[in-house]
Parts: C-alpha cells; sequence; structure tokens
C-alpha cells in the first residue's frame, strides 16, 4: 500500500492506496499556468481505488465557482459540504472555475480524461480561508486496469473567466482523442422543433402547415420529436427499441414532403431505452445495464451486438428516408447501476461503460458521415463535453420550457466550452395570451445561441408572428457575429444579464437587466438587444467615440426612433422599447 503525501510543486498526491507505482510529472511551467501529468503503472492487471490529488488556492477576491452546469448555484461551497463536480463522457466536462470580481479568471483547472469519471472540486476550506482543489480518480472503476495516464491544466493568469474557459477547450482539442466533429451549415440555421406543441400527438396534416410556415419565417430544419415512432402517447418509453413509424401511414413520404418544402429533417431517437413492450426487449434479454429505470431497461453497450443494432438503427433509418439529421436523446443514461455486472464471461468484449459508448457513438457518426457528410447530429445537456463534440455537431440546453432566463444561462455555459461546435437554445414556447413583449423575451434570450421554437405557429397571434418574423431576420443576418464573435457573458452570479459577442467591427450586445453597458473601444456598428421588460438603455462610452446615426426598432419590426447623435465619453441614453432593438452606425 501506498499513501504518499509528496508534492510536486503544487499538487499532493492525497490519497493512493494502490499497490503500484505512479508519478507526478511538471509538463508545462509557464508564468501563471502549469501542466502536470499523472501515471500510473502495474505489471499486472489491478482494479484501482480512488486517488485524490489536492493543492490549495488563496481565497482572495473569489466571487464564485463555475461549473458546465452549475445553471442558477455558481456560489462559493465550503469543504464540509457533501457532493463534488462528476464528469465523464456523457455528463458534462472536466473543468472549474474560480472567478473573481469584473468577470477575471481567479483559477481554471482541467483535465484531459473526458472519458472515464472524473470528480473536481474547489471548497472553501474555514480554518484557513484557502481554496482546496482535488481532482478524484477511479471513483467508480470497477474492472482492471494496467496503466493509466491523465493531464492536468491549471491556470491562474489575469484574464476573463470566459476567456480562460475558451483556452481550455481549445486545450482538450489539442488530443487526438477529443478532436471535434465537423460543423455543417445546416446546424448553424433556426430549427423548429415538434415536442413542446405536438407532444406525441403528432398531426401530418398540420405538421406539414407548421412547416410552411417556418420555412416562410425563416427557419431551415424540423427535428420530428417523440411520438413519430408509435401509436402510444402515455409520455413514456414502453415501446422503444424498435424504431418502426407507427404513428405515420408513410413515414418516408412525410419527410420527403417537409423537405419539398424546403426544411432538412432530424428525427429524435432515445438511444439507451429498450421498452418492455418492444420486441427488441425480448431479443436482448439479459444485455442490459439496468430494467430497473423508471422510463425502460437500459440498453449494454458494451456488448458488440447491442452496438451493432443500435448503429444499424440509424444507418437504415437515414438510408430509407433520406434523412438530414439525428436528435440522439438520454446518452446519459448509459451508466453503471447497483446490479450491472462487470463480469466479461456472459459475452461482453468490454467492462468500460464509457469506453463502449465511445465506441458506439464514434461508429454512428462515421457511418452516418458515409451516407450523408452534411448531417447533423444532436445532443443535449448535460452530455455535451469535449467528448460529445466527436459525435455531435449540435448541443442544446437542457429541457426549460417557459424560462428564458435558464436558457440564456445554459446557452452561455455550454458556449464558454463549444468551440466552434453549434450551442442551440432549448425550444422556446410560451403562452399565446402573453403579449408580444413578453412572448419576445422568450426567443431573443436564446441570441447568442441558435434559436429552435416549439409553438403552433397556426394559433400564434398575428403579433406574435410578426415579432418571430422580424427577430428571425435579424438573427440570420447577424449569425456569424452571434455565433462565431468574441463572446463575453457577464457576471455570472447574475445569470449573465449582459452578453456581447464582436466580430471585425460591430458588436451585439444582450441586455437582460438594467446594467450599464460598458463600451471600450469605437465599433463602426451597435447592435443593442433590450432583451428585458424596461425602456431604458445605458451605454457607457470610455471616451468620446464621435456621430452615430441610430435607429430604434420595436419588437414586431417598426421603427421608432431615427436620428443622429454623438456618442460622449461617460453616459449615454436610449429609450428602447421593451425586447425591443437599438442599432447605431458610426459616420465616417
Amino acid at each position: 500500500m501506498i499513501d504518499s503525501f509528496e508534492t510536486t510543486q503544487n499538487i499532493t498526491i492525497k490519497q493512493n492506496q494502490n499497490p503500484v507505482e505512479n508519478r507526478l510529472n511538471r509538463l508545462l511551467d509557464e508564468k501563471d499556468l502549469s501542466i502536470y501529468r499523472f501515471s500510473l503503472h502495474h505489471e499486472t492487471e489491478f482494479i484501482p481505488k480512488p486517488i485524490i490529488l489536492e493543492w490549495k488556492f488563496p481565497a482572495v477576491g473569489v466571487l464564485g465557482v463555475w461549473k458546465p452546469t452549475a445553471d442558477f448555484s455558481k456560489r462559493i461551497e465550503a469543504d464540509w459540504e457533501l457532493g463534488n463536480h462528476e464528469s465523464r463522457i456523457s455528463i458534462d466536462a472536466p473543468v472549474l472555475a474560480l472567478f473573481r470580481a469584473n468577470d477575471e479568471n481567479g483559477l481554471c483547472f482541467s483535465c484531459s480524461n473526458a472519458i472515464n469519471r472524473i470528480e473536481m472540486s474547489a471548497k472553501y476550506r474555514e480554518e484557513d480561508n484557502n481554496f482546496y482543489c482535488q481532482v478524484i480518480l477511479f471513483t467508480e472503476c470497477k474492472y482492471p486496469i494496467r496503466d493509466f495516464s491523465i493531464d492536468i491544466r491549471i491556470d491562474s493568469r489575469k484574464m476573463p473567466f470566459f476567456e480562460a474557459l475558451r483556452q481550455t477547450s481549445t486545450w482538450w482539442e489539442s488530443y487526438d482523442s477529443l478532436k471535434p466533429a465537423y460543423v455543417p451549415n445546416i446546424t448553424k440555421q433556426p430549427l423548429y422543433s415538434t415536442w413542446y406543441q405536438f407532444h406525441q400527438d403528432l398531426d401530418e396534416q398540420l405538421l406539414l402547415k407548421e412547416c410552411s410556415i417556418a420555412k416562410k419565417m425563416g427557419f431551415e430544419a424540423i427535428i420530428i420529436d417523440d411520438g413519430w415512432q408509435t401509436k402510444d402517447n402515455n409520455r413514456g418509453y414502453d415501446y422503444t427499441g424498435d424504431w418502426r413509424p407507427e404513428h405515420f401511414e408513410d413515414f418516408g413520404r412525410l419527410v420527403r414532403n417537409i423537405q419539398d418544402i424546403g426544411l432538412k429533417v432530424g428525427v429524435w431517437y432515445s438511444v439507451p431505452f429498450c421498452g418492455t413492450k418492444s420486441e427488441a426487449y425480448k431479443r436482448f434479454k439479459g444485455k442490459f445495464l439496468t430494467e430497473n429505470h423508471r422510463w425502460a431497461p437500459v440498453f449494454d453497450p458494451r456488448f458488440p451486438e447491442v452496438r451493432e443494432y443500435l448503429v444499424n438503427t440509424y444507418l437504415q433509418a437515414a438510408r430509407d428516408w433520406n434523412l438530414d439529421g439525428f436528435k440522439l436523446d438520454f446518452i446519459d443514461d448509459f451508466k453503471s447501476y447497483p446490479e450491472t455486472s462487470f463480469d466479461l464471461s456472459d459475452g461482453k468484449d468490454l467492462l468500460s461503460i464509457n469506453a463502449a459508448v465511445d465506441i458506439l457513438l464514434t461508429e454512428v457518426h462515421a457511418e452516418l458521415q458515409k451516407i450523408n457528410p452534411e448531417i447533423f447530429i444532436e445532443f443535449r445537456q448535460k452530455y455535451t463535453g469535449p467528448a460529445m463534440r466527436k459525435y455531435g455537431n449540435m448541443l442544446r440546453a437542457f429541457d426549460c420550457p417557459g424560462d428564458y432566463t435558464m436558457n440564456r444561462v445554459r446557452i452561455a455555459d455550454i458556449k464558454m466550452l463549444a468551440g466552434n461546435t453549434a450551442v442551440h437554445a432549448d425550444m422556446v414556447k410560451w403562452n399565446f395570451d402573453e403579449t408580444v413583449e413578453a412572448a419576445a423575451l422568450h426567443y431573443i434570450n436564446t441570441f447568442f445561441g441558435v434559436p429552435q421554437i416549439s409553438v403552433m405557429l397556426s394559433e400564434a397571434q398575428t403579433a406574435h408572428l410578426n415579432m418571430i418574423t422580424f427577430y428571425t431576420k435579424y438573427w440570420r443576418e447577424n449569425s456569424e457575429i452571434l455565433l462565431q464573435g468574441e463572446f463575453s457573458p457577464k457576471l455570472p452570479l447574475e445569470n449573465y444579464p449582459v452578453q456581447s459577442a464582436t466580430k471585425d467591427d460591430k458588436i451585439i450586445f444582450g441586455l437582460h437587466s438594467d446594467q450599464i453597458i460598458s463600451l471600450q473601444s469605437t465599433m463602426d456598428a451597435i447592435d443593442v438587444l433590450n432583451a428585458k421588460s424596461s425602456e431604458k438603455v445605458l451605454v457607457d462610452a470610455t471616451s468620446d467615440f464621435g456621430k452615430y446615426d441610430y435607429t430604434i426598432y420595436d419588437c414586431k419590426g417598426n421603427t421608432i426612433a431615427k436620428d443622429t447623435i454623438k456618442v460622449n465619453h461617460g453616459i449615454n441614453l436610449f429609450h428602447v422599447p421593451a425586447s425591443g432593438l437599438l442599432q447605431l452606425q458610426r459616420i465616417a
């Protein structure tokens, strides 16, 4: 037994009860940026026990702790609180960031292994006023290994916390095992989803009508969600697993008709689930990770015949129906359950569930791309980490119907780590009795991602349709800036009340509460989305920026005011309607 407390620079091997050789080496040593490699080796295979790597960081000026899916909770946790941040191939990402005032990075640390389960924490110790940062390995490893290696990156450089996270994403991309998938243009176009307005009660003629309206409004793709495959509408998964389109007389015809309207078509699948009323359940009996899941038995991807069945299911659908994309759902339910077996004697070719998921999704992506190189594959939070970027080119915010603040936060949290992978909003919906200004808040709060919409357009009031049309046109005209520009989500503890994206000589602000916009330098074009219910927009210019023509629109696209103004040093006040738009163009 080895219980080492040796320290290499800052990191201490706090706990290691494995009878094996271990090493901790520093690979990079720059000012305030270090990379360490921790490795294990043994002559024979062994089942590893948990290992804790720890270091401390002074609690000076730290306001909160950012996690990939913390949502509204980015507070500081004490070291006596239970629970750590967990990541694995289909859950989150192995990174934490401590941020200071003015959105400054305090400490951003991350791990190179995005496949296996890693636990991480950064917790405050009241006895000495330090954060104790930990990386905990092998908390669920129930199978033997011989070698293991992981890199740990520790970044305390002075920069915005969102820049530190962006650079972490770039670092992950440098590993051959984490190279992101190709991102086709269709992933960066507004999308119509059937889920929230239809649920499982899909109607072919109404769906075609909706598609025609959506196309005219600027949408380019549709995801046909749950319900296409079964006549059962109990919002359960008893019949999943066979994936025969029983709901429609001719599903291939429906896809063709939608494509003739001009929309690309993607179809939803719940990948792990195999309902007890399906024929697949009988065929694969004994090849499940669990049969006690609240929704349905969960396929065990460690069986090669299970992986083959799932891959062939999607390939056949892509070929038979000429599909343009897939929404592959519930990937995070591929995990160990209390009754999960770790015995190879029953026909598995792998013991690691995470490794099996990696092999499954790698093959799904590769085979589908052979059929259609431009195919889109959507994953949703929490399976939006660096490993999932290998197989999917669309990452969507987790379900938050009717909650535009949560949608905004989740989009930003995914986007800071997503590189060039398209980040999508959860499908927006609202009550049609809302005022058009209130309805617009649901839509424009998503604009730093790709908007998805899930409302019955044929039943919407005219004002709502005008709003969607106006803002969809605006988003498409500015999508390159909104998606590819330098993204700055401000004030994480306040749910990013000010966001901006900058590209070339244009900046777009999303103003979500009564904050003051800080304009740091002269820009040729400045847009402010007044994504709140109050009208005052305050722009604080760091110097005199000269004359600008400005136009103010309401959320339906009506021009409210046009004039010329000098943007002077200090506070510049504009009155912009709730959910309206301010555009300024510098006069040469």
